[in-house]
């Protein structure tokens, strides 16, 4: 690559350079680490929350449209909605993916979907789990 790069003209290799960066980011090759780690360490203080019964911290860590809707269904505040809703204890991390801004971890009895929002990562949906090959996950706390 350094050897085609310098055979070129200044003007030319910058413009191939350009095209290689922008083709390198729209590749899709994976999501970075920082960012696999940010969604793994919000599912995990979810799952901590959860396990030791702080509802009220469960509930900071809801993507706002899914605190909406706890607040909504549970008919009052969201940490005694959250209780009521008896999501499983998620159990450590096994596997994260991480699609733009959106991520998915699989957890030992539990899978979380996060949003990536100004804030850090957040849940929007828990107590999921997967249908068959055709069908979607179901979870039993969603957003709107």
């Amino acid at each position: 690559m350094v050897t085609i790069l310098s055979t070129l003209r200044p003007r030319a290799a910058r413009a191939l350079t350009g095209a290689l960066l922008a083709a390198a980011l729209l590749c899709g090759c994976g999501a970075s680490a920082a960012r696999e780690d940010g969604a793994t360490d919000a599912g995990l203080k979810f799952a901590a929350a959860l396990a030791a019964g702080d509802y009220r911290a469960g509930c900071e860590l809801l993507a706002p449209g899914t605190r909406d809707q706890v607040e909504e269904e549970g008919k009052g505040p969201c940490g005694p909605a959250l209780h009521s809703l008896g999501l499983p204890r998620p159990g450590a991390a096994r596997d994260v993916q991480v699609y733009g801004r959106q991520a998915l971890l699989r957890m030992e009895r539990d899978t979380l979907f996060l949003s990536q929002f100004d804030r850090g990562w957040k849940v929007t949906a828990a107590g999921c789990v997967a249908g068959s090959e055709d069908e979607p996950y179901q979870c039993s706390l969603k957003g709107s």
